[in-house]
């Protein structure tokens, strides 16, 4: 029975609010900015710094001293020595064991954070990625990007685009659009609704084997 959702997404595909609508779907916990501001609680350090860090292959090496580091875990729960510095690999390494320690919990949607490479392995995680055609995605982001010029907005779509498929090779030895890691992957053109309705449909069919009757709201089973 799948207890974890990961949802990879291109930059501008609207896969963060389809992500969103799928947690709140299923009554899930959703890990996607708020583990960035876990991170940054963890090093004690502002979460505008962290999310320099999040999800790019090491660009900052020495940039933040070893005081920036303080605690052992997180919250608590997550036991570990403190490393003498906070780089993008011990970034990398403390949202692979917050990924970890999510899945342990359990119904949760993680969206990126190379969480379909840290839980490939586990039989309870349903991988999905979320694309769209470039056109949709400018649109998107123009429309959210007001105060940015076309070109600004194109540059900044690959840039991001290229810095997630980077951070996933990099730490994982994988091509980021790789189908062979995801269960399902859908273009966001469809719709933000139906792309919700396929990503829960599929869920269902995997646990029962089984289609839901039309206009079926799905829900976790507990």
């Amino acid at each position: 029975m799948f207890r974890i959702v990961t949802l990879a997404r291109e930059y501008g595909s609207g896969g963060g609010r389809i992500a969103q609508l799928v947690a709140r779907r299923l009554g899930w916990k959703l890990l996607d900015r708020g583990l960035v501001e876990e991170i940054a609680e963890a090093a004690r350090i502002a979460p505008e710094t962290a999310e320099k860090f999040d999800e790019r292959p090491d660009p900052w090496f020495d940039r933040l001293a070893a005081e920036l580091w303080q605690s052992p875990g997180l919250r608590g729960y997550i036991q570990g020595h403190a490393p003498a510095r906070f780089d993008g690999d011990e970034a990398a390494n403390l949202t692979r064991r917050i990924v970890e320690e999510a899945a342990e919990i359990g119904d949760c949607v993680i969206v990126g954070r190379g969480s379909q490479c840290i839980l490939q392995q586990r039989e309870d995680a349903f991988h999905v990625f979320v694309y769209a055609p470039r056109p949709e995605r400018l649109a998107r982001l123009l429309d959210r990007e007001t105060e940015k010029s076309r070109a600004e907005v194109e540059k900044q779509l690959d840039t991001l685009d290229a810095a997630r498929a980077a951070y996933v090779r990099d730490h994982f030895g994988e091509d980021w659009q790789n189908r062979h890691l995801y269960h399902l992957m859908l273009s966001s053109c469809l719709g933000e609704k139906e792309a919700v309705s396929i990503i829960l449909s599929a869920l269902h069919v995997a646990k029962t084997g089984t289609s839901p009757a039309s206009g079926t709201l799905l829900t976790a089973q507990k």
